[in-house]
């Protein structure tokens, strides 16, 4: 691993310098770099196909890259992936959870793939219990557990050998609103002990919750910076509009030079002008095409307007 830039500067928990992966013809990864400092909740936000789980499962020491490296804890992913994989746990989208054995035969089983102490088994099994909540579930069957509960298991059997680096690839995609707020706030109180979480995820709305957010696109990161200083990065004026009509309505607003962008969202729309006193360029637009304005407002951006203002740009 390179030293370190100065004294005074720690080393990354997770440092990428010019991560490639290859498959065939297809660059799924492209020249990756990144740091991820001690303590940090990291996201890697972006669609489908944009490189995140390729991204995590080379750093999880699963998969070889092409070129470039990585390093966990100053522990090169290329040169000793082995020895990677004792300092964090990795929980892909599809967790291994064995559906026939109950909650607490699973923790037992990933206590033994780990190697846990078994003096230290009680202990450390309680102190999963209480953050998942999932005690009084123990002698459930995991298969018989809601989505929910199962990514909470999924993430106490990851975190049964005290590892101090979490990957998560997409933990909550599937899973109810509710278990999505409460698999975060677990995330925020492991982030209280210390621990450094990346985590990749396609909802937008929770990239609000990161220390730092990564936007990737076609395996390559766009954008990166804290959740507040990639909204203020948003140029122009954001406005929330409820139509009468939204499909008409987004129709009718053109792009011009004075509005940026239209996105729809539920049953709003989002346009991003050049100016708040240009509020009159929509309301002349929508009034020509017969579209009623029920509501018409200055937001701020939220985090999918950044994305998708900085999508435009790349287009």
């Amino acid at each position: 691993m390179p030293e370190s830039q100065g004294q005074e500067t720690a080393p990354p928990t997770i440092l990428i310098e010019g991560l490639c992966k290859d498959f065939d013809r297809v660059k799924a990864v492209r020249s990756l770099n990144l740091r991820v400092e001690k303590g940090e909740l990291f996201g890697l936000v972006g669609p489908d196909g944009a490189g995140k789980t390729t991204t995590m499962r080379m750093l999880a020491g699963i998969l070889d890259p092409t070129s470039g490296n990585a390093f966990i804890d100053g522990i090169s992913v290329r040169e000793n992936p082995d020895k990677v994989k004792e300092h964090l746990a990795y929980m892909p989208q599809r967790f291994g959870l064995y559906q026939d054995l109950t909650v607490l035969e699973n923790l037992l089983f990933y206590a033994d793939l780990f190697g846990v102490p078994k003096k230290s088994r009680p202990q450390r099994i309680e102190e999963l219990f209480a953050f998942s909540r999932l005690g009084p579930f123990s002698g459930r069957l995991a298969g018989a557990l809601s989505g929910g509960m199962k990514q909470k298991l999924g993430l106490a059997c990851a975190l049964i050998h005290s590892p101090h680096v979490l990957l998560l690839d997409e933990p909550t995609n599937g899973v109810d609103p509710v278990s999505r707020r409460d698999f975060w706030k677990i995330l925020q109180e492991l982030l209280m002990e210390g621990i450094t979480i990346l985590v990749s995820t396609a909802y937008l709305d929770e990239a609000e919750r990161t220390t730092r957010t990564a936007f990737m696109r076609e395996g390559t990161i766009i954008k990166l910076g804290t959740p507040k200083d990639l909204k203020a990065a948003v140029t122009g004026a954001m406005i929330e509009i409820i139509p009468s009509d939204v499909r008409k309505a987004k129709m009718a607003l053109k792009i011009s030079d004075n509005i940026f962008d239209v996105n729809v969202f539920g049953d709003s729309l989002h346009v991003r002008m050049g100016e708040w006193n240009d509020e009159s360029v929509v309301r002349g637009q929508l009034d020509e095409a017969g579209v009623g304005i029920k509501s018409l407002r200055r937001i701020a951006p939220a985090m999918e307007d950044v994305f998708l203002s900085v999508i435009s740009k790349q287009i």
